[in-house]
């Protein structure tokens, strides 16, 4: 439970953080994106403005005047006019000289930043456009103008004058910027995705060894009062000749072994099994007699069916292939309610094309749709009492173990359910030598 409880704070915590750091991109992003924005009016505006003064009539006639007279004072040197008046007027045409050369060069200079442009006239038709790369029509004039107010530009002089409109959008460095956050947001939340998958994975590496050491010690402890339960049988034997005394002797003998085959199982958890190729009959056999021993101490009335292919052969563990199929069974009886007539377990073993396939199916109460990914994870019971690891345990002993595969195949509410084990199959040996290795 602490476990779990840490995972979803460092989850709570990761997602904070990330949230904190898309909120603090987005507006940092947002502030540079206005403050770019807006030198982009700025040097619009002042294109406009250029464009404006180049193209007023009245400042160029005013230019060619001043020309004009200069020239004209410097030809006719006898006309009585003072120095001053020529230098004045040389002065101011060098005035305009310098600033139609600095109107050049904002023409020129704003064009650098490539922000895509049009001028429209009156009637709506546009004049120019440039650093497009769409048709020019009315929806462009429709887009920029949602993008940003149009600039007005005065042309002509006081009898004759033209109004223009300067519509401009975005420029390509803002478009770009845009996108940062969300680019931005992609990769911390893939290095965030990375960190937590990694910690996760440490963290199951660490408990699963917490678990193998448990179970391996538990193994050890058991095997001490085992052996003292053994020497305690034998005495109890010879003491009691009597048969009643000696079936119960039998029995006790029976259950400590399987106790210690119990315990052996927990010592190999961790370990590599040793798989070897063998019939699965036998296992399956020497698994369904014991549980169907026990089934009247359960107080159920269960048949116990039985549909094996005696030749079906696959590379298994016994003890730890009959531990997952004790589990398995007895979850198909613990299934199956106590009042419940014409009530069974069946189990089935095949050989499908080169796959061994084992059906273990109960007429229990089924499992619902919703349920039936979750079964298989460690915490998951029915039952008022139990961990809820016997089919987590189960499936790695089948998956991880024997290579195989063990799923839910189909369970229906108040009809039961089906659970299936695929293991790839083996060949027949080709001579009884063989068989006999086998």
């Amino acid at each position: 439970m602490k476990i779990q409880l840490t995972s979803n704070r460092i989850n709570i915590v990761l997602v904070g953080f990330l949230i904190l750091l898309g909120i603090g991109s987005f507006v940092y992003n947002q502030y540079l994106v206005n403050r770019i924005l807006t030198q982009e009016r700025s040097g619009i505006e002042l294109w406009a403005k250029a464009i404006e003064y180049t193209g007023n009539p009245t400042q160029e006639e005013i230019s060619q005047n001043l020309l004009a007279a200069s020239n004209y004072l410097k030809t006719n040197a006898s006309a009585a006019v003072p120095d001053s008046v020529i230098e004045m007027i040389e002065e101011a045409e060098a005035d305009r000289t310098s600033q139609t050369f600095v109107t050049q060069e904002i023409l020129l200079s704003e064009d650098r930043f490539q922000v895509p442009r049009i001028i429209v006239d009156e009637r709506g038709e546009i004049m120019f456009a440039n650093h497009v790369d769409a048709p020019l029509n009315q929806e462009l004039i429709d887009r920029f103008s949602a993008i940003n107010d149009p600039i007005e530009i005065k042309l002509g002089n006081e009898q004759y004058s033209q109004t223009q409109y300067v519509y401009y959008g975005e420029s390509p460095t803002v478009r770009y910027l845009r996108y940062f956050p969300y680019i931005q947001l992609s990769l911390l939340a893939v290095l965030l995705g990375i960190g937590y998958v990694s910690y996760r994975a440490i963290a199951r590496s660490e408990q699963s060894n917490l678990w193998v050491g448990m179970t391996k010690e538990a193994a050890h402890q058991l095997g001490t009062p085992l052996s003292s339960l053994y020497g305690w049988v034998e005495l109890l034997r010879e003491e009691k000749g009597d048969d009643f005394t000696q079936r119960i002797c039998n029995e006790l003998e029976n259950d400590i072994s399987r106790l210690r085959d119990v315990a052996e199982r927990f010592n190999k958890i961790g370990s590599e099994p040793e798989l070897n190729a063998q019939k699965l009959k036998p296992i399956l056999e020497e698994v369904m007699d014991y549980m169907e021993q026990r089934l009247p101490q359960l107080g159920k009335n269960v048949d116990v069916l039985r549909h094996i292919d005696s030749n079906v052969r696959a590379k298994v563990n016994p003890d730890l292939f009959q531990w997952a199929l004790e589990n398995l069974i007895k979850n198909a009886m613990d299934a199956i309610k106590s009042n419940t007539t014409k009530s069974y377990v069946s189990v089935k073993l095949e050989r499908v094309e080169n796959e061994v396939v084992i059906d273990i199916t109960d007429s229990g109460v089924g499992i619902e749709k919703k349920y039936q990914s979750e079964v298989f994870k460690p915490g998951y019971s029915t039952k008022k009492r139990g961990w809820g690891l016997g089919l987590s345990l189960t499936k790695r002993i089948i998956e991880e173990y024997h290579k195989g595969t063990l799923i839910v195949h189909k369970s229906e509410l108040g009809e039961g359910t089906t659970m299936r084990i695929i293991l790839k199959a083996i060949e027949k040996p080709k001579s009884l030598e063989d068989e006999a290795k086998a």
